[in-house]
């Protein structure tokens, strides 16, 4: 149950990373990196996630039941 809860975090963290990228996008000038930076925070999750669905489905904790 732990690692599903973490999943779904994740992917929720995912999904304000991209909110707050948008909203760098519509506000921020062409100097700022807080759309860079952006998107590097939600390419890490998207790695982590990917790692743990990996980890659920191999040691079994996703695909039964």
């Amino acid at each position: 149950m732990f690692l599903k809860t973490l999943i779904a975090v994740l992917f929720l963290a995912m999904l304000a990373s991209l909110a707050a990228g948008v909203g760098f996008l519509l506000r921020d000038d062409s100097q700022s990196r807080r759309l860079l930076i952006s998107l590097k925070v939600r390419v890490t999750l998207a790695a982590l996630l990917i790692a743990l669905l990996f980890y659920g489905f191999f040691f079994g904790g996703l695909g039964e039941a």
